[in-house]
């Protein structure tokens, strides 16, 4: 394995491209091997088209009036701050920060509906409670810290320490989180939404504990199985596709680059190298988060991977440019996806070195 020293979310770092650096410099903190093709060559022509495609498609599915102005829909999934949250994403590693660019002006209807979401507790859900509950939460607050990282604006940055503060307050005794904003049981899908919110938010200057940091990296180390893959809870349990893609982007993010953890979790994962095993359930899922891990890791494992879920991708998409989740729906299949394609172009400081 080609090791990468890559940030830790305690550490903070450049905000990247769309803060005023520049890709080269950005880039040139990434460790890479001569056989890894440069972004230009990852994403295709056939593949930018894919991704205009979803992106306008989401573009076309938010809502711009009422009280649900900024959403992707009235109800379910659609409706809540996740979706929001991750089509708000989608839009920005396309090289549209807010208020900027082709998409600018959807990244800030992304951030205005999440805002009035924002309770006092710091807790981040629909009023009418919805089906996001801490998913939503974790999502939203990546968001908001990723547009807190390139804006500064004061709104922001206040609802994004109340978002963090209710996610360091609600971390339970063996380090993880659970669907509702209080101290309980943990699961390892749900705690990677808190710690990917939790290292945006220090990458973009707002303060996480360092009590916090070694909690998460404990629970996430106990949900590791002998064959290297990633289990639900703590208490036992098989290992999947979308926990061991999450349990080792939950490592990168709490700053493990290397270790046997790692070089377990990388093996097991490219079982489910897309068009040679089946990932059963949670595909967008999944694939969110297994990219990402993939991009980590660099070398030989990025070289295989983009490449096979790309072309996986591009065979999935939809006439009128969107993807489907069966369990979440289009506007969610189509955010990750198009998050998915645009990994090469590393634009969002989440995803960076």
């Amino acid at each position: 394995m080609l090791v990468k020293h890559r940030r830790d979310f305690m550490v903070g770092g450049a905000l990247g491209a769309l803060c005023g650096l520049s890709p080269s410099l950005l880039l040139a903190q990434r460790k890479t091997l001569p056989t890894e093709k440069p972004p230009i060559e990852l994403i295709t022509s056939d593949t930018q088209r894919a991704i205009d495609r979803g992106l306008a498609y989401l573009a076309r599915r938010q809502i711009r009036t009422g009280n649900q102005k900024g959403a992707f829909g009235t109800g379910g999934y659609a409706g809540g701050v996740a979706v929001s949250g991750l089509s708000g994403l989608a839009f920005m590693c396309g090289g549209n920060p807010p208020g900027q660019g082709l998409y600018g002006k959807n990244v800030n209807l992304c951030v205005s509906f999440i805002l009035r979401n924002c309770r006092e507790t710091g807790y981040i859900a629909v009023s009418s409670g919805g089906h996001d509950n801490m998913y939503g939460h974790g999502f939203a607050t990546l968001f908001l810290a990723e547009v807190y990282g390139m804006s500064h604006d004061k709104e922001v940055g206040k609802k994004l320490r109340k978002a963090v503060k209710l996610i360091s307050d609600c971390q339970n005794s063996h380090g993880g989180w659970r669907y509702q904003p209080r101290k309980s049981d943990a699961d390892l899908s749900i705690t990677i939404c808190q710690i990917m919110g939790l290292r945006a938010a220090r990458d973009a200057g707002v303060n996480v504990s360092d009590e916090v940091r070694e909690k998460c990296i404990s629970y996430v180390k106990k949900s590791q199985n002998t064959d290297g893959g990633f289990r639900y809870q703590i208490s036992g349990g098989g290992s999947t596709f979308p926990l061991t893609a999450a349990g080792l982007v939950s490592l990168y993010s709490a700053g493990i680059y290397d270790g046997p953890e790692i070089e377990k979790g990388l093996k097991h994962l490219m079982r489910y190298l897309p068009g040679k095993g089946s990932t059963g359930s949670y595909y967008f899922y999944g694939h969110y988060y297994a990219v990402q891990a993939m991009w980590h890791a660099g070398g030989k494992y990025w070289d295989q991977w983009y490449p096979a879920i790309r072309n996986d991708l591009l065979k999935k998409q939809h006439a009128d440019g969107s993807w489907t989740d069966s369990s979440v729906g289009q506007e969610f299949g189509t955010a990750m996806a198009c998050i998915i394609l645009q990994m090469p172009n590393n634009y969002l400081p989440i995803f960076s070195p």
